[in-house]
C-alpha cells in the first residue's frame, strides 16, 4: 500500500479523495494554486505544496510543477480527481517514468479510449454496439459533408479529444453543416489542443444511461450497475439517479454486460464508466467511455454500499478485487443533484463572491459533497460546481422528496452569489421527470 498519495485536483474531489485516503491510513499531499490557498484541501491534506498562479494551465494543468510536488513530498501515487489531469496519457505516463504510481488505467489505456473516434472503432470490435456514423477522425468539412449524408440528419460533430461535455454539436440541418464544422473545430482546438471532429448520427428524445465498472491488474471486472444521466444543459449532467428509471430488467442486463466485455477487450483498470444513449425504442448504442471517477459516483456508493475511491486506491496497488459480480448488491434508489454557482435568470452564467452563509442540509441518508464554507470566496477560474447533494431512499418517490427538502434547506449567502439550487427543484417537479421518461431535451424545454 502507499505511504503518501498526492491528490492533483481541487474543490469538493480533491477533499473527496484525501478523505479516503485518510481512512486508508495514508498521508495526503494537496497541491494549490494562489487562488485556493485557503481551501478546505489545503487545511485538511497532512501537506501542501503551491503549485502557480490561478489560471489552470499554469497550475492544476502544469504536470512538471504537479511531478516535482509529488517528487519532493515523497509521494509514491498520484490520484488525479475528474477533469483537469485525470485522462491525459502524457501525464499517466510522466508520472510512470518518474517512479510514481498513476491512480488509473495505463498511458496505454488512457490513449486508445481518449481518442473517442478511436475508442469507438474499438468498442465497436468489441461486440458493442454504436451509433452509424463515420469510421474515424473526419478529414475535413467536405468529408463531415459525406457522412452526414450517409448517416442522417440530425447528426452531431464531437472533438476527438472532448470530454466534460464540451466540443460538440448537433445539426439538423445541411445548409448549416459547414459553418458549425468549421466553429466546432476552433473550439476544439481552443480547448483541447486538437482540432480533430468525428460524426455520429444524433439521437432526439433520448435518454443518457451509463455503467460502472471497477477493475483489478489481475483480469477480474465487476460491474456497479448503471445510473441514468439525462438531466442535462449543453450536455453537461445536472442530475443523476440509481438505479435508471423505467428501464426493464433484459436491458439493464445487456448494458451492464456490454460495459463489462469492453472493459475486458482493453485490459482496463481501476473505475471507469461506460456512457451509452438509449432511444426511445430501447435501443442502446455506446458514446464513450469515461477512464475516470465520475463525477457522480456518489448514488452508485450509495445504493451498493461500495467506497470506489478507496476501490480505486487499493487497485492502483496492486491488490485484487475482493469483490465478485454476485457480492454487488443494490439496494433502494439514490439521486444527485450538482449545485453550482449560477444564476438560471442570467443564461446560467457563473455568480463568483466571498460566501457569507453556508450552511448544508442534514437528516436521514443526506449526504453533501463539498469544499465551501463561510468565508471562502468562490472564484472566476474554475467550474463553478458548489456542492453536490445526494440523497438515498428505499424507493424513487421517498428518495425524490427527500431531494427537494434537501435544496430548499440548502443555505447560500453571499454578494452577487447564486446557486441553482431553486431551478434543481423545478427540475424535479416536472410531471415527465417524476414519471421517470424525460429526456436529455428536458433542460431545453424548461429554459425554451
Amino acid at each position: 500500500m502507499f505511504s503518501t498519495v498526492l491528490v492533483a485536483n481541487r474543490g469538493e474531489i480533491a477533499l473527496r479523495v484525501a478523505r479516503a485516503c485518510r481512512e486508508l491510513g495514508i498521508r495526503t499531499v494537496a497541491v494549490y494554486s494562489t487562488a485556493d490557498r485557503d481551501s478546505a484541501v489545503v487545511r485538511f491534506a497532512d501537506e501542501a505544496v503551491h503549485i502557480g498562479p490561478p489560471p489552470a494551465r499554469a497550475s492544476y494543468l502544469n504536470i512538471p510543477a504537479v511531478v516535482e510536488a509529488a517528487r519532493r513530498t515523497g509521494a509514491q501515487a498520484v490520484h488525479p480527481g475528474y477533469g483537469f489531469l485525470s485522462e491525459d496519457p502524457d501525464f499517466a505516463e510522466v508520472c510512470e517514468d518518474n517512479g510514481l504510481t498513476f491512480i488509473g488505467p495505463s498511458p496505454e489505456v488512457l490513449s486508445r479510449l481518449g481518442d473517442k473516434a478511436a475508442c469507438r472503432a474499438l468498442m465497436a470490435e468489441a461486440g458493442l454496439p454504436v451509433l452509424p456514423g463515420s469510421a474515424g477522425p473526419l478529414a475535413g468539412a467536405a468529408e463531415a459533408k459525406e457522412a452526414a449524408q450517409r448517416t442522417g440528419y440530425p447528426v452531431i460533430l464531437k472533438a476527438v479529444a472532448g470530454g466534460g461535455g464540451r466540443g460538440m454539436a448537433v445539426v439538423g440541418d445541411p445548409d448549416l453543416l459547414l459553418d458549425t464544422y468549421r466553429r466546432t473545430a476552433a473550439h476544439a482546438r481552443a480547448v483541447f489542443g486538437d482540432d480533430r471532429l468525428y460524426l455520429e448520427r444524433y439521437v432526439e428524445r433520448a435518454r443518457h444511461v451509463e455503467v460502472q465498472v471497477l477493475c483489478d491488474r489481475h483480469g477480474a471486472v465487476v460491474h456497479l450497475g448503471e445510473r441514468d444521466c439525462s438531466v442535462q444543459r449543453h450536455h453537461q449532467k445536472l442530475v443523476e439517479e440509481t438505479p435508471a428509471p423505467d428501464l426493464p430488467a433484459l436491458l439493464r442486463s445487456a448494458m451492464c454486460d456490454a460495459a463489462v466485455r469492453g472493459a475486458r477487450a482493453v485490459g482496463y483498470t481501476g473505475v471507469g464508466t461506460f456512457e451509452f444513449v438509449l432511444t426511445p425504442e430501447h435501443d442502446f448504442h455506446l458514446m464513450e467511455v469515461n477512464c475516470r471517477l465520475q463525477v457522480e459516483h456518489p448514488v452508485t456508493e450509495m445504493v451498493t454500499g461500495i467506497d470506489l475511491v478507496r476501490e480505486q486506491i487499493l487497485a492502483a496497488a496492486g491488490h485484487p478485487l475482493t469483490l465478485r459480480q454476485e457480492d454487488v448488491v443494490h439496494r433502494g434508489v439514490a439521486v444527485e443533484c450538482r449545485v453550482n454557482a449560477e444564476d438560471p435568470a442570467r443564461d446560467f452564467a457563473p455568480t463568483p463572491g466571498l460566501l457569507t452563509e453556508f450552511e448544508v442540509p442534514g437528516g436521514p441518508f443526506v449526504r453533501v459533497d463539498t469544499h465551501a464554507f463561510p468565508g471562502w470566496r468562490i472564484g472566476p477560474d474554475y467550474d463553478s460546481l458548489l456542492a453536490k447533494a445526494v440523497v438515498w431512499a428505499p424507493d424513487r418517490e421517498r428518495a425524490l422528496a427527500r431531494m427537494d427538502r434537501v435544496l430548499e434547506e440548502l443555505r447560500v449567502r453571499g454578494e452577487g452569489v447564486c446557486t441553482t439550487a431553486g431551478f434543481l427543484r423545478k427540475v424535479l417537479a416536472r410531471p415527465e421527470f417524476r414519471a421517470g421518461r424525460h429526456t436529455t431535451g428536458l433542460v431545453g424545454e424548461l429554459t425554451g
